[in-house]
C-alpha cells in the first residue's frame, strides 16, 4: 500500500513537471490570448496525479499555482489553483471505478467553469471569461487529456503504473 510519504514524493515530482513544462516551454508550446494562456502538455502532470490519489492531485495543483504566482502573476496563479479542484474531482472519479479517460471527461466541465469564473475578479468581461478562458480551457483540457492517456498507456505497458494505479483504485 502506498503511504503518504510515497504520495508526497510523487506529488513533488509531478509538481516540478507542472512548473517546468509551462515555464520552460511556454514560448515554444504556448498560446497567449489574455486572459487565456495555455502550454501544450502543461496539465499532464496534474492528470497523472489523479491516478495516484486526490491528495496528490491537490498538492500538484497548489504547487503549480505557487510557481505561477511567482513567475506570471495572480490571475494565472488563480487559474492554476483551480487545478486542485479539477485534480480532486478526477482522482475521486477514478477511485470510484471510472476509467482514466472517463475521469478526465468528468473533470473537464469543472476545469472550464472554474477557470472561467476565477478570472472575473481580475476585471475580465463575461465574454473573455466564458468564451476565451472557458472554451479555451475546455479545448486545452481535451488535448492534454489525450496526451495523458497516451502517457498512461505507455507507463502501464512497461509496468510502471501496474501497482500504483491498481493500488489507488483499491483505496
Amino acid at each position: 500500500m502506498m503511504n503518504r510519504t510515497h504520495e508526497t514524493v510523487y506529488a513533488s515530482l509531478l509538481t516540478a513537471l507542472a512548473l517546468v513544462i509551462p515555464l520552460a516551454f511556454g514560448g515554444v508550446l504556448g498560446v497567449y490570448l489574455p486572459p487565456f494562456s495555455a502550454t501544450l502538455g502543461s496539465h499532464v502532470p496534474l492528470m497523472l496525479a489523479m491516478l495516484i490519489s486526490p491528495y496528490t492531485a491537490v498538492i500538484v495543483g497548489v504547487g503549480s499555482a505557487l510557481g505561477f504566482l511567482i513567475k506570471l502573476g495572480p490571475a494565472i496563479a488563480a487559474r492554476a489553483l483551480m487545478h486542485s479542484a479539477v485534480g480532486f474531482v478526477g482522482a475521486v472519479a477514478y477511485r470510484k471505478g471510472f476509467s482514466y479517460w472517463q475521469a478526465l471527461l468528468i473533470a473537464l466541465p469543472v476545469h472550464a467553469v472554474l477557470e472561467a469564473l476565477i478570472v472575473l475578479p481580475f476585471g475580465f468581461t463575461l465574454y473573455n471569461a466564458g468564451v476565451v478562458v472557458g472554451v479555451g480551457t475546455a479545448l486545452h483540457h481535451v488535448v492534454d487529456a489525450g496526451i495523458s492517456v497516451l502517457v498512461f498507456e505507455a507507463l502501464r505497458r512497461v509496468g510502471i503504473l501496474r501497482g500504483a494505479a491498481a493500488e489507488a483504485r483499491s483505496r
